[in-house]
């Protein structure tokens, strides 16, 4: 399972760039499901869970500005409309499984997917800009939210 999940992130990735990509480039034939179903397609034998990769695409749309508010502050130096476009997308997909699939995903395990996304997909500094991103959203919205009495 972890490698199937591991291989649905990268789709969750490839779709959520296409997404943001062709909406920005202001395409009005831009439709998330067909993006997914197409980028689902393409790995029909390899993954068995595509509801797992669905919620995380479709969650993270769902919630992107306030996952974008919650990065502002943790980046400052970095506006959310500067940092590149996959490293962007890779911090999405962090922070909505911290903040959404916790009960799924250990946080350990989300950050370091994310930094993997990272090494294979963004730039050379991109693992390191990630895992410094999603440590500190961790340890500002979940550990500090939790205070020690619940386990998360």
């Amino acid at each position: 399972m972890a490698s199937n999940r591991h291989l649905g992130r990268i789709v969750a990735l490839q779709s959520l760039y296409e997404y943001e990509f062709r909406t920005q480039s202001n395409d009005t034939t831009v439709d998330i499901d067909e993006i997914l179903t197409r980028n689902l397609d393409r790995y029909e034998t390899a993954i068995e869970d595509k509801t797992f990769v669905s919620t995380l695409v479709k969650g993270v749309l769902k919630v992107q500005d306030d996952i974008d508010a919650l990065i502002a502050p943790i980046a400052p130096d970095w506006p959310i409309d500067q940092i590149a476009r996959i490293d962007r997308n890779i911090l999405r997909i962090g922070v909505y499984e911290l903040l959404h699939q916790a009960e799924i995903v250990p946080p350990k395990v989300a950050i370091n997917e994310a930094v993997e996304l990272a090494k294979a997909f963004g730039s050379d500094n991109s693992s390191k800009f990630v895992n410094g991103v999603l440590g500190t959203a961790y340890r500002t919205l979940v550990e500090e939210k939790t205070d020690g009495s619940a386990s998360v």
